[in-house]
């Protein structure tokens, strides 16, 4: 019998990361799997680093177009700049998240503060999509950052636990949620622990550095472990290390192709089509380049 089929095993699932080189670091993508496509509204994972970009190099991604989801961007280490259709620039930091609601239609780049690119600078974090309740996909799109100091932070005897999204240990994050949402950065020092409790219809885990145990059962570095449903557990390490719990509300199978997500496939066709013939808004401030739409993109989820 596999740790999957007993039922008496805190983890469901593991989904092992599919692993990209984006020249200079590496992105450690989860879900979609075919092992798992979602996690609550989590339709997408990526974890990134840690790796240190040599002065004079940088993460540039070109403007490119998302519909029908919310994507929320997590820093350990690093900075980032924010440029969108709507007008919005933002750098982003450790510790605070960025939350940009693409509804009907954004567009958005993502590049190397000027100053970080001169001197080289490590980065580390997260970048996650989240599925839009049906009724909200042509929602007006929209950009929300929120500083680290605005997070709540969970402290206790060697826990340290940013609670991102959501409501978690009695603390609630401002950060909108379009759905039931929990997503939390915990550190945990070496003999420590911390309750995970069972309200959220689906719940993951990933160890991003060191090493922890979930009930007990030992956690692998980057891969995704889904929890099983309604049981209350304890997370801890031995010698320390850092955790990301995500999940939230089950919702309906969502359709995913390349940066477009809907329960609809037309609606995806339509947004190929729109970025195709230039229909989407440009991003002021990084106007002349964009993201050519892909004849086999590598994120591809069909329920």
């Amino acid at each position: 019998m596999s740790i999957e089929d007993d039922m008496s095993t805190a983890i469901d699932i593991t989904v092992e990361p599919v692993s990209h080189d984006l020249g200079g670091f590496t992105v450690r993508r989860a879900v979609p799997s075919p092992r798992r496509r979602m996690v609550g509204p989590f339709v997408f994972v990526d974890e990134f680093g840690p790796a240190f970009l040599n002065p004079g190099s940088g993460m540039d991604v070109r403007p490119h177009p998302h519909i029908g989801l919310a994507t929320v961007t997590y820093l350990v280490e690093g900075a980032i700049d924010h440029r969108d259709s709507l007008g919005t620039f933002a750098t982003i930091r450790p510790g605070a998240v960025n939350l940009m609601t693409a509804g009907r239609g954004i567009v958005h780049s993502e590049r190397t503060p000027p100053p970080e690119r001169e001197t080289g600078l490590h980065l580390f974090g997260m970048q996650t999509w989240l599925a839009l309740p049906e009724r909200l996909e042509e929602t007006d799109p929209a950009f929300e950052g929120t500083a680290a100091q605005d997070l709540p932070v969970i402290t206790d005897t060697g826990v340290e636990a940013r609670i991102i999204m959501g409501s978690l240990w009695g603390e609630t994050a401002p950060t909108t949620c379009h759905s039931e949402t929990i997503y939390a950065d915990i550190a945990l020092a070496a003999g420590a622990s911390l309750p995970i409790d069972a309200e959220a219809d689906e719940r993951g885990v990933m160890l991003i550095s060191g090493e922890a145990e979930i009930d007990g059962e030992p956690l692998t570095l980057y891969a995704l472990h889904v929890l099983r449903p309604g049981r209350a557990m304890r997370l801890a390490s031995v010698s320390g290390g850092r955790i990301m719990l995500l999940g939230g509300e089950a919702m309906g199978p969502r359709r995913v192709w390349w940066n477009f997500v809907s329960s609809r496939m037309e609606r995806i066709e339509q947004a190929k089509e729109d970025w195709t013939e230039g229909r989407f808004p440009v991003v002021p401030g990084d106007e002349k380049e964009f993201i050519p739409i892909p004849e086999k993109p590598k994120t591809v989820s069909y329920p």
